[in-house]
């Protein structure tokens, strides 16, 4: 059983290669406006996806806490699948809609069930000391995201001399590639929640609400992620305008994807080094540098300096997502990651396509400027509701221990 889950960890890592092999991502919205669509349009469609996934993404999480991990994994991969495939004939608004619909169920899928395996397989594993940390895992699989990333980027600018539908086709293919290894993943040993849906919800919402910290690990996320999601479909629109061949996109994206595969490799270290908390500062101060420097610094320089914002989003999400799997039992962990992929979803459905009219509008500085001015304050208030509850966490902890060894100690 354990040769099977220490495998089980590196098909992970292949599935989430695969998954992160996103051929199409670095000329995505050229390719939608090359078919007559609007950057609104663009971010409708991207709207509707973050809708799918949003109403889908709980059940979802919750299917895979009870019905299984892999067979949840299948079912998506299996959607994604049928999501690129059509892609290949898509020439229209709607049909674009169809993709986006499809391919949002099978990622809500995925989504939060993938990592849920991950952390279920090592702490299965764990009972041996050589076992590698949850830290370790997390910080190579955002690593090796970015590395996929990165590959289908130059891959998209080689295909592009051809056409941009050399891009799509390869789509289609790399997209069933996680789906043949999703088949031959293994189910690590964990207890499954008997009780009645009232009262796992009942259970899940105690393992968020009642414990501060976890509350404010997930508050952070759904922030965070929300900020990067934002300058992920500025960046084309922002190349764009700053007179970037469309050739040069795919390089670009892969530098970007690199930078974030070498920020999250060395996150852990990065935290060790400087402690968790300066840490999400300088990550949340790199987030607002980055988006101010694109919109106001001429030429390359604002180019240069939107390589801040992958680096913070490579440092912070091994550090949150870690801190918050690990502070999850096993029963319901799908369910709580899938529960902060719908929160922030559900901001970026009713603001995505409002900053996609003010993008074409007034420009893509402008909304650059008030992305930078909203999440200022805004990382400032869920990073001191965050740092509070570390405080408190601690305090606990050595009260706690206090008890104990005062309990231990003979009486004189």
């Amino acid at each position: 059983m354990d040769r099977k889950l220490e495998l089980n960890i590196i098909k992970i890592y292949l599935m989430a290669f695969f998954q992160a092999a996103m051929v199409i991502t670095a000329i995505y919205v050229p390719l939608l406006q090359g078919y007559g669509l609007t950057m609104a349009q663009v971010m409708q469609t991207q709207a509707l996806f973050a809708l799918t996934v949003a109403v889908s993404e709980v059940p979802s999480g919750y299917l895979a806490d009870l019905w299984g991990r892999k067979n949840t994994i299948v079912c998506g991969a299996a959607l994604c699948a049928i999501g690129f495939s059509l892609l290949c004939f898509a020439d229209s608004y709607w049909e674009f809609m169809l993709y986006e619909l499809i391919l949002g169920v099978g990622i809500s899928l995925n989504s939060g069930a993938d990592l849920a395996l991950l952390y279920d397989t090592q702490s299965y594993l764990s009972r041996h000391e050589s076992a590698v940390s949850n830290g370790q895992h997390i910080s190579r699989l955002i690593s090796l995201e970015g590395v996929a990333g990165a590959v289908a980027a130059v891959l998209a600018s080689i295909l592009m001399i051809w056409s941009l539908q050399w891009v799509v086709l390869i789509q289609a293919i790399v997209g069933f590639a996680p789906l043949l290894i999703a088949l031959t993943l293994v189910e690590s040993p964990r207890e499954i929640s008997v009780s009645g849906h009232r009262e796992n919800a009942t259970r899940v919402k105690a393992a968020i609400i009642e414990k501060p910290l976890v509350l404010s690990i997930t508050l952070t996320l759904i922030v965070f992620n929300l900020a990067a999601i934002y300058g992920f479909w500025l960046y084309q629109k922002y190349w764009e305008v700053r007179g970037i061949p469309l050739t040069y996109f795919g390089y670009l994206w892969a530098l970007h994807c690199l930078v974030r595969s070498i920020a999250a490799r060395f996150a852990n270290e990065v935290e060790s080094l400087f402690g968790s908390r300066l840490t999400l500062l300088l990550v949340a101060i790199l987030n607002i540098v980055g988006l101010a420097g694109m919109a106001l610094t001429p030429g390359l320089i604002g180019v240069y300096l939107a390589l801040l914002l992958p680096i913070s989003r490579g440092v912070g999400s091994v550090i949150l997502y870690d801190g918050l799997n690990k502070r999850l039992t096993s029963e319901f962990r799908a369910t709580v990651n899938s529960l902060v992929n719908l929160g922030f979803r559900s901001i970026f459905i009713l603001t995505g396509p409002l900053l996609g009219v003010l993008t074409d509008r007034y420009g893509v500085e402008s909304s650059l400027l008030l992305l930078a001015a909203v999440f200022t304050p805004t990382f400032g208030f869920v990073l001191f509701l965050l740092f509070r509850s570390i405080r408190e966490e601690k305090a606990l902890v050595e009260i706690e221990e206090h008890s104990a060894t005062s309990i231990n100690q003979p009486i004189s």
